[in-house]
C-alpha cells in the first residue's frame, strides 16, 4: 500500500479508500440522502471507477450526540465506526473528509473545527447564519489550504439535468423568464404529526423557508440561467401556531412561505413561490416553467416537457366562450435517455473524484456564501418592502 492506494502488480492504482466523518446522520437528510443513498450506496456497490481505472471506495465514521442512536444506525447498516467525540475524530488522520449535515445553528462552529484540523470539507447549506460568518469560514478554509464542497443537490436531479441539456442545446433561444413553484402542506402537528422538524418554524432556532430554500434557488438560478442581481421578496408566517414532536404547542416565529422575484444577469426574470402551506396541484413537489423566444419547458424533479415555437397554440381570450383546447396535450415529454443516479450520490461522487484527482471544485464555500447572501437579502427585502441588490462577493 502506498499513500492510501493499493497498487496492483503492474503498479497501476487499483483502490483508493476514503475515510469520511459524517456528522449529523441521525437527522432526516443526513441519514436518508447522505448516508444511506449516497455513501452506503457507494460502499455497497464496491465503489466507483475513475477514468484512470482507480476504484474509489468509502468508509464512514458516524458522529453525533447520542451514542445509542449512532450504535443503532451502525448496527442496522453494518458500519464499524461511530463516536460522540468529534474532536477525536478530527484528530485522526485516517478520516480525510469531514461531512456536515447538522442543523444550521450548529454548522459554523463545527466547520471551524474541521478547518483547524485540516480536513477536506463537504457540507450542507446554508453554511452559516449570516453572509459575514459564511465569508469568514470561506477565508479560513482558503488560508488553511482546505478543499471544500457545498451541497448543490438539485442541480443533479434528472429533471434539472434534462433542463440543462435543453439550455446548452439552444432550445429556448433567448430565455425570458423562469417561474418556480415549490412546496406542500406541512401539518400543524395537533391532529396529525408534522412531517418536518419543529425547529424549522422557529426563527430563534434557525428556521424559516427563506433561510432553507433561497440558497437552493440561488445555485439553481446561478448555474442554469444567470447570477442573481437583485431580489424582491415577501415572507409570511401563515400558520402562527404549531405542535412539536412531543405534541406540545409552540408559537411559529419563522416564515413558512415566501414569494420572490429575482432579476438575473442577462435580463431574465425569475419568480419563485416557496411554501409549506400549500396543497399540491402539480405533477411534482417542485416545478420550473421556463419561457424562451424559441420554446418553453416545464421541469420537475424527474420529468420535463417542452413546447417549441412552431408547435405553440394560438389562444384567443374570450371569457364568454368555453375554451376547448387541451393545452396539456400540446406539450411533448422529454425522454429519459440516460441513467440518472440519486442526485446527492452523484454530487458526492463528483466531489470525491475532485478530491482524489486534486482538481478544482466549482461548488465551494464562496458559492455557499452567495446562497446565504440571497437568503439574507430576501429577509431584508421582506422587512423593508424594497428590492435589494446583491453585490458581488469576494474573499479578498
Amino acid at each position: 500500500m502506498q499513500g492510501g492506494i493499493i497498487l496492483s502488480e503492474t503498479s497501476i492504482p487499483a483502490v483508493r479508500e476514503i475515510g469520511i466523518i459524517m456528522n449529523g446522520v441521525s437527522g432526516r437528510m443526513g441519514y436518508r440522502q447522505h448516508l444511506v443513498r449516497s455513501i452506503l450506496a457507494i460502499r455497497d456497490e464496491g465503489g466507483f471507477e475513475l477514468p484512470d481505472g482507480t476504484k474509489v471506495t468509502v468508509r464512514p465514521l458516524l458522529v453525533g450526540r447520542s451514542e445509542a442512536k449512532l450504535a443503532e444506525i451502525a448496527e442496522r447498516h453494518g458500519i464499524e465506526d461511530c463516536t460522540t467525540d468529534l474532536d477525536a475524530a478530527l484528530a485522526d488522520p485516517k478520516w480525510e473528509i469531514y461531512g456536515d449535515f447538522l442543523v444550521t445553528k450548529a454548522r459554523a462552529s463545527a466547520l471551524r473545527k474541521a478547518i483547524a484540523a485540516g480536513k477536506t470539507i463537504y457540507t450542507e447549506k446554508p453554511i452559516a447564519e449570516s453572509v459575514e460568518e459564511s465569508l469568514e469560514i470561506a477565508r479560513l478554509a482558503r488560508d488553511a489550504g482546505v478543499k471544500a464542497g457545498v451541497v448543490h443537490d438539485k442541480l443533479f436531479l434528472p429533471g434539472l439535468q434534462k433542463l440543462k441539456r435543453l439550455i446548452d442545446s439552444g432550445f429556448f433561444g433567448r430565455i425570458l423568464s423562469v417561474r418556480g413553484e415549490f412546496g406542500y402542506w406541512v401539518f400543524e402537528g395537533d391532529w396529525q404529526p408534522a412531517q418536518r422538524p419543529s425547529w424549522n418554524y422557529r426563527a430563534e432556532d434557525g428556521g424559516g423557508i427563506i433561510v432553507d430554500m433561497f440558497p437552493h434557488w440561488h445555485y439553481v438560478l446561478e448555474n442554469l440561467f444567470g447570477g442573481v442581481k437583485s431580489v424582491y421578496a415577501h415572507a409570511s408566517t401563515h400558520i402562527p401556531e404549531r405542535w412539536d414532536e412531543r405534541g406540545e404547542h409552540y408559537d411559529a416565529t419563522a416564515d413558512d412561505a415566501a414569494y420572490g422575484v429575482f432579476e438575473l444577469a442577462g435580463g431574465a426574470v425569475a419568480q419563485i413561490n416557496s411554501s409549506w402551506t400549500t396543497r399540491v396541484n402539480r405533477d411534482e413537489l417542485v416545478e420550473f416553467h421556463v419561457d424562451g423566444t424559441h420554446g418553453s419547458a416545464v421541469v420537475g424533479l424527474f420529468g420535463a416537457k417542452i413546447q417549441e415555437r412552431n408547435a405553440t397554440p394560438k389562444p384567443v381570450w374570450n371569457p364568454d366562450i368555453e375554451d376547448t383546447v387541451d393545452y396539456d396535450a400540446t406539450w411533448q415529454n422529454v425522454p429519459t435517455n440516460d441513467v440518472f443516479l440519486n442526485g446527492f450520490r452523484q454530487q458526492w461522487q463528483e466531489f470525491l473524484t475532485s478530491f482524489v484527482t486534486s482538481t478544482d471544485y466549482p461548488f465551494d464555500l464562496l458559492a455557499g456564501s452567495r446562497g446565504v447572501q440571497l437568503a439574507e437579502a430576501g429577509l431584508e427585502s421582506s422587512r423593508t418592502g424594497t428590492k435589494v441588490e446583491l453585490p458581488e462577493l469576494s474573499l479578498d
